[in-house]
């Protein structure tokens, strides 16, 4: 087993030592191969959308009016067949104000896939619903009534505030099949979502040093933004995880970088290009405004 993953591992160094001499030899083919990996991590830095939002009340500790967000989201993968687990994220409680109305906002979210079957299906709908409320009891130690109703309103608080509670959180696996088809979960069983910090997260991984500018044509109307990230002691492509979306940019690089920049414009990720420079160790990424 161990020879043979030495084996890959080589097979794969080889093939990122092929596409830094592609980046030097034939640079169009390199661009296509970059642009065909962006548009295949689009799904990855994807944010959480909202679908809608439910209210109902967290009777203990404290009593209190209760809003769900209830979203989809594209990073987290769907169930490979009925029989695979539904996975589920869960963000963390947050008091809200509105005049003397003090109401606690949870957002949640599935895999779109698994919210379009249960909008067909009204048992199934009301399936997740529980379910997303259960684990809500269990993750926080908290009694909600068991009364809910669907607002006229997609989401509670702004989608902005929405996206950065989730994105925060990692989805396990919630065998949602087995517990819907027993009824109830038992109380004593622990909800498999686990909550990670992002400090947890990045805990060998540094920001690098970037610069980000907006790249207007001469009639300053912005066409472009250019980021530079300096990278030292990374010497390949091979290394570089990079994943955008319209509105963010994700790099992961060799446990030992990490940036995530959310986009002052959306961007054309069919068109954004990305080129290691080796000599000083920086990537740019060209990122045409949509």
């Amino acid at each position: 087993m161990e020879s043979s993953s030495k084996g890959r591992l080589t097979q794969v160094t080889q093939l990122w030592n092929l596409l830094d001499d592609l980046a030097e030899s034939d640079p169009e083919s390199y661009k296509k191969f970059i642009q065909q990996q962006l548009k295949e991590g689009k799904e990855l830095c994807a944010a959480p959308e909202p679908q809608l939002c439910l209210q109902s009340r967290i009777l203990k500790p404290k009593e209190k009016v209760l809003f769900i967000n209830l979203c989809q989201w594209k990073r987290i993968p769907a169930p490979q067949s009925a029989t695979h687990p539904v996975l589920i994220s869960v963000g963390k409680p947050e008091d809200m104000s509105e005049t003397s109305d003090v109401y606690t906002v949870i957002s949640v979210a599935y895999n779109p896939d698994v919210l379009q079957a249960a909008e067909k299906d009204q048992v199934k709908k009301d399936q997740l619903i529980r379910m997303a409320m259960k684990c809500i009891e269990e993750k926080f130690q908290f009694t909600l009534s068991h009364s809910y109703s669907i607002t006229k309103f997609r989401i509670k608080g702004s989608i902005e505030r929405m996206k950065q509670n989730l994105m925060g959180m990692q989805a396990h696996p919630t065998d949602l099949r087995e517990k819907m088809r027993k009824g109830e979960v038992s109380s004593k069983k622990r909800c498999l979502i686990e909550e990670i910090s992002s400090t947890e997260i990045q805990v060998e991984m540094k920001e690098p040093t970037y610069e980000l500018k907006i790249v207007a044509d001469q009639k300053e109307k912005p066409q472009k933004i250019e980021i530079k990230v300096e990278l030292p002691g990374i010497n390949s492509v091979s290394l570089c995880d990079l994943s955008v979306s319209e509105d963010d940019l994700l790099i992961e690089v060799s446990e030992k970088y990490r940036l995530h920049l959310n986009l002052p414009e959306s961007v054309n990720t069919e068109m954004t290009t990305a080129k290691f420079i080796k000599e000083k160790a920086t990537l740019i990424i060209t990122m045409p405004l949509v």
